[in-house]
């Protein structure tokens, strides 16, 4: 479903979330030669997120997350690009998989002032969950703190607490737990708390990252609010914060700092 068809079968929001490595495998088989693809993937990247609230980089996936916290220059992407169109001549499938361009990606993300979500930690048997390890980032986070750019870390799970490291001391890093509540279960309230060892209460989202099954959003979004209120209860329970200290908590994880990171309309 397009963000249309999905806000209509909800009966809700549905804003989108623009994946990085697609739309340059889009433009890779479009027949652009080496030197004019990086300008034609920023041209295209600027149209297809005229409407979206971000951009996403499954670089975890493909290369691993350790990019360089230097942005390459056109004449690096171009070497990287020739090098992937000889792969395709040779039949390679049309993956974007190359760390230049990963970090090429990200950065022309960045340069839109878009929010640029990370895939980190586990996923399906297509990554190295060796190479998902949100503390490869932390060149790329120093280089771009000074743009004010929201770096979402998604699901982390198991470098959760790094993860919350990360989002302590870089301004403009936030995560989530997505995707981990409900292949979690009962476990999930434990990693909640853990997460929030050391994660800013006003840095942490809730994310169900669920796809397919409607069961999986229902899982999702029930074991994160149990998981999470527990924490907040036990907080209040041994004095740590007040009732109020927990409802505006629970506001800013469970809506407010996503209204924030992404700009949204509260409304």
């Amino acid at each position: 479903l397009d963000p249309t068809e999905m806000a209509a079968t909800v009966d809700g929001v549905s804003l989108e979330v623009v994946r990085l490595e697609q739309v340059a495998e889009q433009v890779i088989g479009e027949g652009v030669d080496a030197s004019g693809f990086a300008a034609a993937v920023r041209e295209r990247l600027a149209q297809r997120t005229a409407n979206a609230v971000g951009v996403k980089s499954i670089a975890a996936y493909r290369t691993g997350l350790e990019l360089p916290g230097e942005q390459p220059t056109d004449a690096e992407v171009s070497t990287a690009a020739g090098r992937w169109l000889a792969a395709l001549d040779a039949g390679a499938p049309p993956r974007c998989q190359d760390r230049v361009l990963h970090s090429f990606l990200v950065w022309a993300g960045i340069e839109l002032g878009k929010p640029v979500q990370f895939h980190v930690g586990l996923g399906d048997s297509d990554t190295d969950l060796r190479d998902g390890n949100p503390l490869l980032l932390t060149p790329l986070l120093r280089a771009t703190q000074s743009r004010g750019v929201p770096i979402m870390l998604l699901h982390n799970y198991p470098f959760h607490r790094y993860a919350g490291y990360l989002a302590q001391v870089f301004s403009h890093v936030f995560l989530d737990l997505g995707l981990a509540t409900h292949n979690l279960g009962a476990s999930s309230g434990r990693v909640i708390e853990e997460l929030l060892e050391l994660a800013p209460f006003g840095k942490v989202l809730f994310s169900s990252d669920a796809f397919g099954l409607p069961e999986l959003y229902h899982l999702g979004t029930l074991l994160f609010r149990r998981g999470l209120a527990g924490v907040l209860r036990n907080g209040v329970v041994d004095g740590s914060w007040t009732e109020l200290d927990a409802e505006r908590t629970a506001g800013m994880i469970l809506a407010g700092n996503a209204i924030r990171a992404y700009r949204l309309d509260p409304a």
